[in-house]
């Protein structure tokens, strides 16, 4: 059988959250993650319809309640809205999961009247992917190779240097010890080792973000906060007071890197991050968001915002191009609205271990063939490796492989063809001496995008000057 990635990471951010029972939907299929037994609502008057139809609707049931929670007063608060416990998670998986699915339905009429929606389910926003699950794990660096993308020529002026906000997993004790990030700073990484010195799980996504930035934008202002805590994953109803609280610290940027989000089974967007998403249409910033990792044209949040009326100057929505730069990564999301490519597989740069080499031992397994129907040696088959989330009662015997890490990885994702673009915008700022991160989005896209191919679709795509192509194998087609 092949390996239960999904299950796996689910199980990984099941534990990171004890007091937060979650379910994945919709209906078991692995699309998103979300609270057991809770929607969210806007504050104020649609709270309370929404709590008046729950109420109605479930009073002859037994196990369900309908109070909000987390609300300390009658006035708005920052993300503007309001958890609503429509079943009690404690009675059972599918009672309380299905709680929540009649709630929604019970507010459908409400909304076609509207023409808005007023109740969503309160998903998990990660770091990974939709289903959780990234398209690999980092790579050892060999001491022989170089960072990919590599440093673009040019200095730091903090007078004229461009502002970039990276929203993630903060940065790793001994990233100065990389000369690029020597003007980097931000929030430390939460839980970086375990208690025998093992490396935890996404352990330095923030750091090899920022790097990657750096090595293509050299007079930049980096700064990495630690939003996603130490597995990459955060409640919807918590990641918009989160995003507020980092502007709220460091102030507005010229540029938010994000590699995070969700599907949410909706067009509509994220309902805890709205308020935040309005905030930023009126601030002189771009969003440079992932456009996720499910091999799929389901639009992922906030990235898909990208195709939202009002946002499209707004934010920037990034896919992953496969480690040749011709065509798509296997695992990147696709559609209508993803803007632009980027190469996003088998990149390198810095990750942890420059002090001192330090362990890192593989959480999941590889798969036999790539999951998404491709004929290269993707990163779902290579380099061949045995997890130890995995569960060998499915997969086969086997012991975890460990390996040492001593500063730089190579590592896959949309999470990394974000901070190239977030990178190549920065750059053209200061080549171009724009001022506005918006006008250089548009001009930068305007000039220097080629084409890829994903999917079989003709796409925008973004190939750094300091980038490398590693050439891909194609594997023999089975009998």
């Amino acid at each position: 059988m092949a390996p239960q990635r999904f299950q796996e990471q689910f199980d990984h951010i099941q534990r990171s959250m004890p007091d937060v029972p979650l379910a994945m939907g919709p209906e078991d299929s692995a699309e998103f993650l979300y609270e057991k037994g809770v929607v969210l609502a806007r504050d104020g008057a649609e709270a309370r319809v929404v709590e008046d139809t729950v109420r109605a609707h479930f009073t002859a049931t037994a196990g369900l309640v309908a109070d909000h929670v987390g609300r300390t007063g009658p006035e708005r608060n920052r993300t503007g809205v309001t958890r609503i416990r429509v079943g009690d998670p404690n009675h059972g998986d599918h009672t309380a999961d299905h709680a929540v699915g009649h709630a929604l339905r019970a507010l459908r009429e409400a909304e076609d009247r509207t023409g808005r929606r007023m109740v969503s389910r309160n998903h998990v926003v990660a770091t990974t992917n939709a289903n959780s699950c990234n398209p690999c794990e980092p790579l050892p660096a060999l001491l022989t190779q170089t960072p990919n993308p590599g440093a673009a020529p040019g200095g730091h002026d903090p007078d004229t240097a461009v502002r970039v906000l990276v929203i993630d997993t903060g940065l790793v004790h001994d990233y100065r010890s990389y000369p690029l990030l020597a003007h980097a700073q931000g929030d430390p990484q939460i839980a970086e080792t375990d208690a025998e010195g093992v490396l935890q799980q996404y352990v330095g996504h923030g750091t090899f973000i920022a790097g990657l930035i750096a090595a293509l934008a050299p007079n930049t202002d980096i700064t990495v906060t630690n939003t996603m805590n130490d597995v990459g994953a955060i409640l919807e109803s918590e990641f918009g007071g989160k995003l507020f609280e980092a502007v709220d610290r460091h102030g507005w940027p010229d540029i938010i890197s994000l590699s995070a989000g969700t599907s949410n089974g909706s067009a509509d967007g994220l309902l805890g991050v709205e308020a935040f998403m309005e905030a930023l249409r009126d601030q002189p910033t771009l969003l440079v968001a992932a456009a996720g990792n499910n091999g799929s044209e389901t639009c992922f949040w906030p990235a898909a915002c990208a195709d939202l009326t009002g946002y499209e100057d707004t934010v920037l929505s990034v896919g992953a191009l496969r480690s040749d730069g011709v065509s798509g990564a296997c695992f990147t999301n696709h559609g209508d609205w993803v803007d632009v490519y980027a190469p996003g597989e088998l990149l390198t740069g810095p990750l942890a271990g420059f002090d001192a080499p330090v362990p890192y031992v593989y959480q999941h397994t590889t798969y036999e063939a790539c999951r998404f129907g491709f004929t290269y040696a993707c990163t779902c088959q290579y380099p061949r490796h045995t997890g130890v989330l995995t569960d060998t009662g499915t997969t086969g015997p086997g012991k975890p492989d460990q390996v040492m890490f001593e500063g730089f990885a190579q590592w896959s994702g949309t999470s990394f063809a974000t901070p190239v673009v977030a990178g190549l915008v920065a750059d053209w700022m200061t080549t171009h001496q724009e001022t506005d991160p918006r006008a250089a989005r548009a001009r930068l896209l305007a000039a220097a995008a080629e084409y890829a191919e994903v999917r079989g679709a003709q796409v925008p795509a973004l190939r750094p000057a300091t980038w490398q192509p590693v050439p891909v194998v194609h594997l023999a087609a089975s009998a």
